[in-house]
């Protein structure tokens, strides 16, 4: 049988090894597996099942027809970053300048550039575990070194452990990813651990990485997690990547901000300028409507979700055969199904024999290895259909 051999590949050798050695992503593996399956549940990707509200596209289509579709503004639209401004001051009880934001082409292009502003060849940035992998891809591809700090389960919940976080930091740490809520385990820090972080930080005069992204889905009926803006002063290094698309229905604008001090300002633009020079103007109207109208939308997400844990963590239970704890915050399910040790098998047969997508666990880092993650953020009739695939096919084997 006769290999193929495709033009160029000759030439990967002379590509630079960050590019080279980027990791496929584990869950987009899975994905191409069943994307074409008829009458698949997919659960496997960060978003729910509602599309963009109408308030949101109609700004968006207002902006078009006046003919907003020039460059623009590298840091975002002045009425864009102070409606950002607004947001915050509303959410966190405490006055904030449109001078800390900064708009970006999502919240992946945020991570991007504060890892470049922060790392490169040879530093490295601690990461709990499991988590995102997108954040531990960017550090790779910026040419630093993520070290993973696999957090406990224990008596059914993660945590971190703070000694072994402190531990992992060496002399050649620059930063501290922390994502909290998190994806993919719920974890979710209380203030007094975030406090500890910040400490920790300090100590060693590195950064912080904030993805604080989830902040309003929580399930103990706060308004919203603890943040590092609890505990914060003005003065330390704390930079916050954050997107449009979880609150308010937008993965598909790719839309997203950084906070950070306003002395970057310049340097963050010029990041901006020599990668995607500005974001639309257009979906810039929409992001101001999502901030200053979107209230209710969040509301009916957050109660979406909160009855979609629910179905989910009660299907899955009574199949007496999974492993998990309903998580405290995010809209993700994670659990790990007995008997199984490889994540990604098991959720390459669980499309195959459930009909249902669901993202292996292995994509997430050291501790994330026999888990899966299930996005509960859908409505009810399909997470009820889904338990009742699952119950099926966990029931054969």
């Amino acid at each position: 049988m006769s290999t193929v051999t495709l033009p160029g590949s000759s030439l990967i050798a002379e590509l630079r090894p960050e590019a080279r050695n980027a990791p496929e992503s584990g869950i987009v593996e899975v994905v191409n597996h069943g994307r074409l399956k008829e009458g698949l549940i997919p659960l496997w990707v960060g978003e729910g099942d509602l599309p963009t509200p109408d308030f949101i596209v109609r700004a968006a289509n207002k902006s078009l027809a006046a003919g907003e579709t020039f460059y623009t503004w590298q840091r975002g639209i002045p009425e864009l970053r102070e409606a950002l401004a607004r947001y915050h001051t509303a959410l966190y009880g405490q006055p904030f300048a449109m001078d800390r934001f900064f708009v970006t082409g999502s919240g992946m292009q945020s991570v991007q550039i504060v890892v470049r502003m922060i790392t490169g060849p040879g530093d490295e940035v601690v990461i709990p575990t499991p988590a995102w992998p997108n954040v531990a891809a960017a550090i790779g591809v910026a040419g630093a070194i993520p070290v993973n700090v696999p957090m406990d389960y224990v008596q059914g919940r993660f945590t971190l452990d703070l000694d072994r976080l402190a531990a992992a930091i060496t002399p050649k740490a620059r930063a501290i990813a922390i994502n909290s809520p998190a994806n993919p385990t719920g974890w979710t820090a209380t203030k007094d651990e975030l406090a500890a972080i910040l400490a920790l930080a300090r100590e060693h005069g590195i950064w912080i990485i904030a993805d604080e992204i989830y902040a309003r889905f929580v399930y103990d009926g706060s308004a919203r997690a603890a943040s590092f803006h609890d505990v914060m002063q003005p003065e330390d290094r704390i930079l916050f990547v954050q997107t449009f698309s979880k609150n308010w229905a937008m993965t598909g604008w790719r839309v997203g901000w950084i906070e950070a001090p306003p002395a970057f300002a310049q340097i963050i633009e010029n990041l901006i300028q020599y990668s995607t020079s500005g974001s639309p103007v257009f979906v810039q109207r929409a992001a101001i409507a999502a901030l200053d109208e979107g209230e209710s939308f969040i509301a009916e997400q957050i109660a979406r979700a909160t009855e979609g844990r629910r179905i989910i963590a009660e299907g899955l239970k009574a199949t007496n055969r999974v492993t998990l704890s309903p998580p405290d915050g995010a809209f993700y399910q994670f659990f790990s199904v007995d008997g199984w040790t490889d994540s990604r098998a098991l959720a390459i047969d669980l499309v195959d024999k459930a009909n249902v997508g669901l993202a292996p666990g292995t994509a997430f880092g050291a501790g994330g290895e026999t888990g899966l993650r299930l996005c509960f953020a859908r409505n009810a009739a399909d997470l009820t259909e889904t338990v009742v695939r699952l119950q099926r096919a966990l029931a054969q084997g």
